[in-house]
């Protein structure tokens, strides 16, 4: 191949690499549009602003945790202060006890998952629940109520077995037991899914 040649396949391989940047990040950008615009239209002025942050955290953290299995903390501890801000501003008759309702649900939440995470450890000997999942359950408590908590739950445990079978027959090989799987990637938009469900007027 002469040397023409080779230049030529590879400023034809950068524009291939340029264009396919350039479409992801097209398609990224229509993908946060069309959240933040569902977002407001499920709650209309400050508090569906923070519904379509709490979107684009849920995409990070599953990035994150899709790709290195960690929850950075600074994510956990961002869409905390963000589900205590919605939480102020989804009740502007009595802000402080809305905050201090989602505090609670926020500890309680934590609390249940690190349980859980304990008892995991202790029965089977190694490790169930990462701490970045305990923490993102803290923050998933101060966006959600009582009632849709358990919903995100059912959400990410479904769309992981999903995940898992699929796996399981487009490789036709057993389900490994002790692979790694970052729930988070699916518990992160499962929280907006059942915040966007609570607020969305049928």
């Amino acid at each position: 191949m002469s040397a023409r040649a080779r230049f030529s396949d590879i400023r034809a391989a950068a524009r291939s690499a340029r264009w396919r940047s350039a479409s992801g990040w097209m398609v990224c950008a229509a993908f946060g549009a069309t959240v933040a615009a569902v977002s407001v239209a499920a709650a209309p002025g400050p508090p569906g602003l923070a519904g379509a942050a709490l979107a684009a955290l849920a995409a990070a953290i599953a990035v994150a945790d899709w790709r290195r299995f960690i929850i950075p903390d600074e994510l956990n501890a961002i869409g905390l202060a963000l589900g205590l801000a919605a939480a102020w501003l989804d009740s502007p008759t009595d802000p402080a006890g809305a905050v201090a309702a989602a505090l609670v649900r926020a500890a309680a939440t934590a609390t249940i998952f690190y349980a859980f995470r304990f008892g995991y450890r202790r029965w089977r000997g190694r490790e169930g629940l990462g701490l970045g999942d305990v923490k993102l359950a803290g923050a998933a408590g101060a966006w959600l109520d009582w009632g849709a908590l358990p919903f995100a739950v059912e959400i990410a445990a479904l769309g992981a077995l999903a995940f898992v079978l699929v796996g399981r027959l487009v490789s036709r090989r057993p389900i490994d037991g002790a692979a790694k799987l970052p729930f988070g990637a699916f518990f992160a938009p499962a929280i907006w899914v059942a915040w966007l469900v609570a607020h969305w007027r049928f």
